[in-house]
């Protein structure tokens, strides 16, 4: 058993042939041919469980390999394996590992699933006190009639400081463009395996009870980032909206995420914030005529919005696709991994304090904030209401960051319930903020007096309704029991 960390980045096969041939990692390359299966139940039980299962075979020998999700974050794995050597392909599933333990009487139905093939090129680069196993795979995963290309580094530290590999990260960009790669090859597998996804949403936090308030935070920025990163590449590959959607989500939380853990950060990741607010407002228009899209008849207007959301997605793509858009991610994750905030140096709030204190005060403070801001809702404007809105979202997205650390069933009742409040009123908000906008967004494409348009900019009977609404959630939410 033995713990790695590796950092991955994912490239183009022949910006990899570039790198290569830049001799950037050394003249002379270990090369092997590998072929990987991988098991599980057909019910998916060892991944359910958190671990990965497979035998890989290169140059005449097998090796089993079980490896745990551990604490992987975007980019970074630090994950616990097991390996041993095999006959044939048939796993060996002994006390020796946990599967057993895990799997309980599920553990004979484990059968093959999907195999990655690959090439496999390996130099073992030292810099001064540094040493960093380099591996390029280029090869595909397959799923009987299925396929999906593969092409990434992944280095591996074998001594020296993990923020190492973030500066060998950045050479590497420096010969040919790469991103931070947050999928392993098994996850690729079963995403091959199941129904296409075409997005992917914030999945659940698991934060334990005694977590600290640093390490919570790094949890929370890394989970953003795989959110970023996994909807980025669905994005550059179909231009679906929802990805485009999921994206703009995962910044917007990331965002929050540093608002909330202010107190604790204080100014420290000040230029990440302003790399982020800008990334932010890259997919804004064509998140903004989506949204315009879907509320149009077929007819002229609709083409024109259409052409012009076509254009908006081909300016998202030759954005994400710049040095200055791809770094971005890598940055966050460079700096989560040197961040401490232990002392009161950066903030008030001192890292290695218990998060679940950390959060009860962050999630009272946001619920202040929008009872305040949010009274009479239909009597202030337009710009005022997006404050409460934007507000909402915050708290939103704290409850669901720190929801795991108040696990009492009583706690969960409440969380439900509140939850479900808060996301009314974001919903009755949301609406009255696309009323709003939309005025501007058809007089900057030049559409206002095109057919069709007049109903978008008229609609007062409507909006009395959504504020009546939207005063109706306010007054439930803050009905709602808190749960922390």
């Amino acid at each position: 058993m033995a713990d790695e960390i590796e950092l991955k980045l994912e490239l183009s096969p022949d910006d990899a042939a570039r790198i290569v041939a830049s001799e950037l990692f050394g003249e002379s390359a270990k090369v092997a041919q590998q072929v990987s299966t991988y098991f599980d139940t057909d019910e998916r039980a060892v991944a359910k469980a958190g671990y990965s299962l497979r035998i890989r075979r290169s140059d005449g020998t097998g090796i089993q390999t079980i490896k745990a999700d551990g604490a992987s974050s975007a980019g970074l794995f630090a994950r616990t394996e097991w390996e041993r050597p095999v006959d044939d392909d048939v796993p060996i599933l002994d006390y020796a590992t946990p599967l057993p333990t895990v799997l309980g009487d599920s553990v004979g139905n484990v059968v093959a699933q999907f195999e990655v093939r690959v090439e496999r090129s390996k130099w073992l680069v030292q810099e001064d006190e540094t040493q960093i196993e380099v591996v390029l795979d280029r090869g595909e995963v397959i799923s009987g009639d299925r396929s999906e290309p593969i092409c990434e580094i992944e280095l591996e530290l074998k001594l020296g400081d993990p923020a190492a590999l973030f500066g060998f990260a950045r050479k590497i960009d420096a010969v040919a463009p790469v991103r931070l790669g947050v999928i392993t090859k098994s996850e690729r597998g079963y995403r091959l395996i199941d129904v296409e996804r075409k997005s992917v949403k914030a999945g659940p936090l698991a934060l334990a009870a005694d977590i600290s308030t640093a390490d919570a935070f790094k949890r929370i920025v890394q989970s953003c980032i795989r959110q970023f990163r996994l909807n980025e590449e669905l994005l550059l590959a179909g231009r679906d909206p929802n990805a485009l959607h999921q994206a703009r989500v995962a910044i917007r939380r990331m965002r929050s995420a540093f608002s909330i853990f202010k107190p604790m950060i204080g100014d420290d990741g000040t230029g990440l914030r302003d790399e982020l607010k800008w990334l932010a407002s890259v997919p804004g228009e064509a998140r903004d005529l989506d949204v315009l899209l879907d509320r149009v008849a077929p007819g002229p207007l609709h083409d024109r919005i259409l052409a012009a959301r076509a254009a908006a997605y081909d300016q998202v793509c030759e954005i994400l696709a710049s040095h200055r858009a791809r770094v971005v991610m890598l940055n966050v994750a460079h700096w989560i991994v040197q961040g401490r905030w232990t002392d009161e140096a950066r903030g008030e709030a001192n890292g290695n304090h218990l998060a679940r204190t950390f959060a009860a005060n962050s999630l009272a403070r946001f619920r202040r904030r929008i009872k305040r801001r949010g009274q009479n809702l239909a009597d202030i404007d337009d710009a005022a209401r997006h404050e409460v809105r934007k507000d909402a979202k915050k708290l939103r997205y704290a409850s669901e960051f720190f929801a795991s650390l108040f696990g009492g069933k009583r706690e969960q009742r409440r969380y439900q319930h509140f939850i479900t409040a808060l996301g009314e009123l974001q919903d009755r908000l949301g609406a009255l903020n696309d009323l709003a906008t939309a005025p501007e967004l058809l007089d900057r494409l030049g559409l206002s007096d095109k057919a069709g348009a007049e109903a978008l900019l008229s609609n007062a009977s409507g909006k009395k309704k959504l504020l009546q609404h939207a005063e109706d959630a306010y007054e439930e939410l803050f009905d709602t029991k808190k749960f922390w």
